[in-house]
């Protein structure tokens, strides 16, 4: 039965950010060539597959995510022969390559955008979201914009052209066009272009918030919450009326046949259990996994910049709803980091010297022991912190910059907005891979586009790797077990102790094999008591040297992480 199964399942995925992983020539940015430099390190860590952000030309307004060509590369990147170069040797090492595929929106300085700005009766004037000012309004004043749907990015989802007298939509940076979807054109050019990288030998696409490329094309108001100029358009183009079945048609049109290789997963904000389930479900042939973004919004309260303690509890209900919803149909994809989310040891563990290693590995161990494919991001494995941000010029990421901008001129005291940012700005994941200890962490032998983080001299891969019980090799050990062990990727999921606020707690059974894991949350022992049958269970992995033997009333150490193994008897016994 195991063996029927896709091949991602048991498969785990790396994100290369490129801009900042390895500088090959000393501009300051990284680039293809120093990805190939590093790909030793990522076979040794044993992953099967490499994610690359954009490497597409752009100009980075949103740092690649604003496409000026889908079909070629980015020269601060380096060239197509240094892709082709890249993927070959990744394929040498056993590895796959997906590449972000980001059509949602293209840059405003695309072909394609260019010509349907040139005229009202341009022929790919339809290709985007054109709409004339509100009836009665001056085009171009306060309020005429077409909705009132506010930008992800902050301010009107609507940007003036004062050339052809219209409004363009769109959803993230007035540099990124939102694409017209219902048009057949739009979607046709997409698919020729997917199918260009694939007969390349890419190996599939991590798609960039995929589930906003249908919007209804009334494009009502949205309702305006308190305290905010702008209206919530989501209702409207998350997941929305035609979602389904454009990717049907992707399918169809891209992938049917090649699927056996391949790996497709959809970046979806907002989306439902309910939904998911739809999308992932192999008999409707849509995508293969989905990134939700759920657990990541536990700890904020209104807006992003509005960090609020995590409770355990609450992640808990969360990635338990996830795991039983996908259980029977679907699949899930597991992550804590990316380019868009702050470090997660600095986020729901502890970053100070004494735990940052110990709670980095606890929270890997949780997080790969679910059901689903996990994703780590680069640094991850290294247990890389959060930025040393002081001051609001140490920002690159516009989202910041542009809730910073917004929020002092609303009157918001500025420590108070760099406080939400420092703990949740996406540019904590984005500072330099840390290589070694010389200066700029090996990255680059220039100056870097964004500030090293000063704690490499500490924190990096020449050390982990030479360290045995670093977090680099925790990372290798839970990899090589989610290979070797069916019940790691295959298992169902039974959570336990649902309401304990200090361990996080679930088995895992296939066939003949359980697991138990057990994660302590917090910096200070915590007990837990074992059903009976679970004593003496052997140890397959866990983040404590001397690690007390199993037993029913076990104290955890602060930050630990087990997991036991035994042989799976009938019936389920909940903890207590």
């Amino acid at each position: 039965m195991t063996a029927t199964r896709p091949w991602w399942t048991s498969a785990v995925v790396y994100q290369i950010y490129p801009r900042s992983f390895a500088d090959s020539n000393g501009d300051g940015i990284g680039d293809l060539p120093g990805i190939l430099d590093r790909l030793d390190h990522l076979a040794g860590l044993g992953v099967d597959v490499l994610w690359l952000s954009p490497v597409n030309p752009s100009p980075h307004d949103d740092n690649g995510y604003d496409i000026s060509d889908y079909q070629d590369i980015d020269p601060a990147f380096g060239t197509l022969d240094d892709f082709d170069k890249l993927l070959a040797a990744v394929h040498e090492r056993g590895m796959k390559l997906v590449m972000d595929l980001v059509v949602n929106h293209t840059s405003d300085e695309h072909p394609w955008f260019a010509e349907a700005r040139s005229a009202p009766d341009s022929p790919r004037r339809d290709w985007y979201w054109w709409r004339p000012a509100r009836s009665g309004m001056e085009p171009g004043t306060p309020g005429a914009e077409p909705n009132n749907w506010g930008s992800a990015f902050s301010g009107p989802a609507w940007e003036y052209d004062p050339d052809s007298g219209e409004y363009y939509l769109h959803v993230f940076s007035p540099k990124q066009p939102d694409l017209n979807w219902e048009n057949p054109e739009v979607r046709q050019a997409v698919y020729a272009m997917m199918r260009w990288w694939l007969d390349r030998g890419v190996d599939g696409f991590r798609m960039d918030v995929i589930n906003l490329i249908s919007k209804d094309p009334a494009l009502p108001d949205g309702h305006t919450p308190a305290h905010s100029r702008y209206g919530d358009g989501s209702p409207y183009y998350v997941c929305g009326p035609r979602i389904h079945e454009f990717l049907q048609e992707m399918h169809r049109e891209v992938f049917a046949g090649r699927e056996d290789r391949l790996l497709t997963v959809g970046e979806m904000p907002g989306v439902t259990v309910e939904e998911a389930k739809l999308f992932t479900d192999p008999a409707r042939a849509e995508v293969d996994m989905v990134f939700q973004f759920e657990h990541v919004g536990l700890d904020q309260g209104d807006g992003k910049f509005d960090v609020r303690p995590l409770r355990l509890h609450d992640l808990k209900a969360s990635l338990g709803r996830w795991q039983a919803g996908l259980n029977e149909t679907g699949w899930n994809s597991l992550y804590w980091n990316n380019h868009d989310q702050p470090r997660i040891v600095s986020r729901f563990g502890d970053d100070g010297p004494r735990y940052r290693e110990r709670s980095a590995t606890m929270l890997a161990t949780v997080l790969h022991l679910h059901r689903g494919t996990p994703y780590i991001y680069q640094g991850e494995e290294l247990g890389m912190t959060n930025a040393a941000f002081t001051s609001i010029d140490d920002f690159r990421d516009i989202e910041s910059l542009n809730h910073y901008a917004h929020a002092v001129a609303g009157g918001e005291d500025p420590e108070q907005v760099l406080e939400g940012l420092r703990a949740m700005s996406r540019d904590n994941a984005r500072t330099p891979m840390q290589w070694d200890a010389s200066p700029n962490a090996g990255f680059t032998t220039g100056e870097p586009w964004i500030d090293v983080h000063p704690d490499h001299v500490d924190i990096n891969a020449e050390a982990a790797t030479n360290d045995s019980t670093s977090v680099y090799h925790y990372y290798r050990r839970l990899i090589a077990l989610r290979h070797a062990e069916p019940v790691v990727a295959h298992g169902d999921f039974t959570p336990l102790l649902p309401d304990d606020e200090r361990v996080y707690a679930f088995t895992r059974r296939h066939e003949s094999t359980e697991l138990l894991v057990l994660g302590n949350f917090t910096g200070e022992p915590a007990q837990v008591r074992l059903p009976a049958g679970w004593e003496n269970a052997d140890l397959v992995i866990g983040n404590v040297s001397d690690a007390a033997p199993l037993e029913a009333a076990l104290t955890l150490a602060p930050w630990e992480a087990r997991v036991h193994r035994r042989t799976a008897r009938q019936g389920n016994v909940a903890l207590s």
